[in-house]
């Protein structure tokens, strides 16, 4: 499968920070966050596929993308 996948953690997270880099990503709820990724163009996975594990962890590795823009 070409495109990203749930297990593309790092990569989502920066396509979302590019997308939204004014948004901190500690106040966005985990629906919203699912429709986001879901809806990148290069997001190729089945949508349902998404555990809150994997969301949490994309929430974090977003928020360090935030972090390091901003130090």
């Amino acid at each position: 499968m070409t495109g990203l996948t749930w297990e593309h953690i790092d990569d989502i997270a920066l396509s979302l920070y590019e997308a939204h880099p004014e948004i901190d990503p500690t106040h966005i709820r985990f629906t919203d966050l699912h429709k986001w990724i879901t809806e990148l163009p290069d997001f190729k996975d089945n949508p349902a596929a998404s555990t809150e594990g994997k969301l949490e962890a994309i929430q974090v590795a977003w928020l360090e993308e935030y972090n390091d823009a901003r130090s």
